[in-house]
């Protein structure tokens, strides 16, 4: 089979090993990007096409009658028209689970940060105000244990389960909120119940009309003012407005992002305002190990292999 990668720089860094994809397939031509008007030259003669955020769509599948897979290097498939290619008979696979220890991680290094005044501690080294204390340490800013602390969390998939056992080993108490228009559960607590009851509340929920601005004034108005927020989730989760000024207003204590509603954001976005106190921002790299990368590869290559046996895994369409 012949295939074609439109976008490997999206995934590699020169970091990862390809040579088990190279194995799968008696050709594959790597693009580190394509360009939307570059899309059918390159692909038009692939029988397999591998994409992670390059559009492929009815018009390019209508023009490539020998497609026959596609692989998406990623977990969403918004950028692969599915219907048309369910009607072309092409198969198209994606990767799954592929982050999850990575984002837990993450979650918890953002949870630490706040929890420990890293940042202002690192800054006030850089800027030599340990050199003049009049004693040992500094202790300007507050530092809480995580330990004994109630944390929330919406959105208890495999993400939010990891985060669960993560921060269960770090001695938090654990409850798990119940998103809007889901079914009830005993164990979880209705999300404006949770609010008032959190130390810290970390989002892993998907992005949907149920959740969008689910964390809102509203929401904020609710939360204790010493509360933490993270949102490890989709930026659309979160109302952006609202938490600027929450934190403004000292609604709550801080909070910490790594994505926000446009990524990348090349018109600017309210939370990047340096003036908004306690808040940091990571450029949605939660996912981006080098193991979980490389583990999409691996995932690309067990996909590819299943459906030369007849038997394709992770099947979107």
């Amino acid at each position: 089979m012949k295939a074609v990668y439109l976008d490997f720089q999206s995934l590699d860094k020169n970091d990862l090993d390809f040579s088990g994809l190279h194995a799968v397939f008696d050709e594959l031509t790597l693009h580190a990007a394509t360009a939307p008007e570059q899309v059918l030259e390159r692909v038009q003669q692939a029988d397999v096409i591998i994409t992670n955020k390059v559009l492929i769509s009815a018009e390019v599948m209508q023009q490539c009658p020998q497609l026959k897979l596609i692989l998406i290097s990623a977990t969403g498939t918004n950028n692969v028209d599915l219907a048309q290619a369910a009607q072309q008979g092409i198969t198209v696979c994606n990767c799954q689970g592929y982050g999850t220890s990575a984002v837990a991680q993450h979650t918890l290094m953002l949870m630490l940060n706040l929890a420990t005044s890293f940042r202002q501690y690192d800054r006030a080294v850089q800027q030599g105000e340990w050199n003049q204390a009049n004693q040992f340490c500094l202790l300007d800013y507050p530092i809480i244990e995580l330990a004994g602390k109630t944390l929330g969390i919406v959105g208890y998939g495999e993400l939010g389960k990891a985060v669960a056992h993560l921060a269960q080993a770090f001695g938090m108490h654990i409850m798990i909120a119940a998103l809007p228009k889901r079914p009830a559960a005993a164990e979880r607590v209705p999300f404006a119940e949770l609010l008032p009851q959190v130390d810290f509340l970390s989002l892993h929920c998907p992005l949907t009309e149920d959740t969008r601005d689910l964390l809102d004034a509203e929401a904020f108005s609710k939360m204790k003012p010493s509360a933490f927020v993270i949102n490890c989730a989709r930026g659309g989760v979160v109302n952006e407005q609202a938490l600027a000024d929450a934190l403004r207003a000292g609604q709550i204590a801080g909070a910490a992002t790594d994505v926000l509603t446009v990524e990348p954001p090349a018109e600017g976005n309210v939370l990047l305002d340096s003036s908004i106190p306690n808040l940091i921002i990571t450029p949605h790299s939660a996912w981006g190990s080098v193991d979980a990368r490389q583990r999409i590869v691996q995932q690309m290559i067990e996909n590819t292999d299943a459906f030369k046996a007849g038997f394709p895994v992770r099947k979107v369409n």
